[in-house]
């Protein structure tokens, strides 16, 4: 037989991560990190072990039968091996329990499970995130019945107890625009509030609980008037009660992800709170997701990035193995620059939450979070199509064959970017947590993180600058200060991300390691300004491809 090309062989996601390893290293209290470390390395082995089986099983989807074999509606979900396992594997290793203990260093605890753990969990993550909100949403409700209720379930460490939640907002005639929800909650003869209406995008069906908007019967048009719901999908019998699945949906990733498309006809349902402002309500849910969506995204990154380098010692070509070829070695380090600077966003706006929710942050952290939230969930989802991109050309013709499971990471990354909000949709929810105080909060964390006078935070804050000065000219222009948030919005969290790195790179200089302070450079080195014209006639003629007149 004639040559055989080496697969690429993961390395350990926990042991072998120097990121993560120096981000934990410096942030967690020793005695924190002790303790969760079991955990984490659980969890890289069930990785390690999870990849290995893939690469030796075709990989499966969720199949709904609807019917059963006399006729009887039964809508019932046959789920992927690792969908089985999540229950356990969430339970067992405080996935999302461990975010909700009472250290402000929980939520770092938290995502540094979810981050080993998503990339094995075939995003299964994806339900849980939404459970971790529907969670923060319940606290924050102070709805003690409905708390008693679902939280022992939401953050159960026994998967015999153990809930999921879903998050029911989606309908047909608006995604982010929610104020066109058509669900209406009505009361019966008893005083029960029901749900009758069609959701559109129903990710955790398979859930025991969810979230839902829908406008009480009577209420007035437009946002304001929706309230929010906790349901429970299944009576004591098993059985849906007022729940039909129309279909699974077909998606470009996340096959193993069971969306459905659901009709609600009679679901019992309890008010959260007030029967209005149900969006309100709802914030704090949003909050934790778009932290759960912007980790997930580097953890993506992650493993694409592991692959592409394993592979690149592997892999010869005209005479020398790709790391050894000056620009695979280039398109490489690019690659990790960009990861790492998308990892330390994603992971200090955890560390901010974590301390705000235990009001242990400082006063300018709380409008800090809010700003940087939507700014991490926005980035690291275009940065890891961007990587995970870049890493499929590495492998060549390889990179584009299913049989390898490549194809499936871009895919699966394309999610991140549509998941929680658009890019778009983000972009102009930062310009709402900009408010009276504009950059500076960002500013003040910039001067904490970096003291002194260094390159780095004379360039960072001298961009910040440059952002202040164009939100000046067009604030009084709405069109203008819109068409300018996306390139507001990249340029804010780059600046985020290099100080970040700045701080990183002195980390690494205290442990006599260089690598940290080479991404810093080589980020930088790309620039921080991403900042766009404001609007003008040639965005309608580009837009919409009609001729001038």
């Amino acid at each position: 037989m004639g040559f055989l090309q080496d697969a690429p062989r993961l390395a350990h996601p926990f042991r072998e991560d120097r990121v993560l390893d120096a981000w934990l290293g410096n942030v967690l209290p020793v005695d924190r990190l002790a303790a969760c470390a079991p955990d984490l390395d659980a969890l890289g082995d069930y990785a390690l072990d999870a990849y290995d089986r893939r690469q030796r099983t075709p990989r499966t989807e969720p199949v709904l039968t609807q019917w059963d074999a006399w006729g009887a509606r039964v809508d019932r979900i046959a789920l992927t091996p690792a969908w089985e396992e999540g229950p356990g594997m969430t339970t067992r290793h405080a996935v999302l329990a461990s975010g909700h203990g009472e250290s402000p260093w929980s939520r770092v605890e938290e995502f540094a499970r979810v981050y080993l753990y998503h990339p094995a969990s075939e995003f299964y993550c994806c339900p849980l995130a939404m459970t971790d909100g529907a969670a923060t949403a319940l606290k924050a409700s102070g709805n003690q019945a409905v708390i008693e209720r679902a939280l022992p379930h939401f953050l159960s460490r026994d998967a015999s107890t153990f809930w999921l939640s879903g998050q029911w907002m989606t309908e047909t005639p608006g995604g982010s625009d929610v104020g066109r929800t058509e669900t209406i909650a009505r009361q019966d003869a008893s005083g029960q509030w029901r749900l009758h209406g069609r959701k559109w995008f129903s990710s955790a069906v398979v859930g025991e609980a969810a979230l839902a908007l829908a406008r009480p019967e009577g209420a007035g048009t437009g946002t304001s008037a929706l309230a929010l719901f906790y349901v429970e999908t299944k009576g004591e019998d098993g059985a849906w009660q007022g729940i039909t699945i129309d279909r699974l949906k077909k998606k470009l990733g996340t096959h193993e992800l069971p969306t459905a498309e659901i009709h609600l006809d009679g679901l019992p349902a309890t008010p959260v709170g007030s029967l209005e402002h149900g969006v309100r309500q709802v914030a704090p849910m949003l909050n934790v997701t778009r932290t759960w969506n912007a980790v997930c995204a580097v953890a993506s990154m992650a493993r694409a990035i592991a692959l592409a380098r394993d592979y690149a010692t592997r892999r010869s070509a005209f005479g020398l193995r790709l790391i050894d070829q000056p620009l695979h070695a280039r398109t490489l380090a690019d690659m990790q620059a960009t990861f790492e600077g998308a990892f330390s966003l994603a992971f200090y706006v955890a560390e901010l939450l974590g301390r705000t929710e235990r009001n242990e942050g400082e006063v300018h952290e709380h409008a800090l979070l809010r700003l940087l939230t939507p700014l991490a969930k926005l980035w690291t989802a275009k940065a890891s199509i961007g990587v995970v991109s870049e890493a499929l050309e590495c492998f060549g013709g390889a990179g584009y064959i299913e049989d390898t499971g490549l194809p499936q990471l871009l895919r699966d990354a394309q999610v991140y970017a549509i998941w929680e909000g658009t890019t778009n949709v983000l972009s102009l929810d930062m310009l709402r947590a900009l408010g009276a105080s504009g950059v500076a909060p960002l500013r003040t964390a910039v001067q904490q993180l970096l003291p002194g006078d260094s390159a780095e935070r004379q360039m960072i804050l001298a961009t910040l600058d440059t952002t202040e000065a164009l939100l000046g000219d067009v604030v009084g222009d709405r069109a203008s200060l819109e068409a300018s948030a996306r390139g507001i919005a990249f340029t804010l969290a780059r600046c985020m991300a290099a100080a970040l790195l700045a701080r990183s790179a002195g980390w690494g200089h205290a442990a006599g390691d260089s690598r940290p302070a080479a991404a810093c450079r080589r980020f930088m080195a790309r620039g921080l300004d991403r900042l766009a014209l404001p609007a003008n006639d040639d965005d309608i003629l580009l837009a919409t491809g009609a001729p001038a007149t």
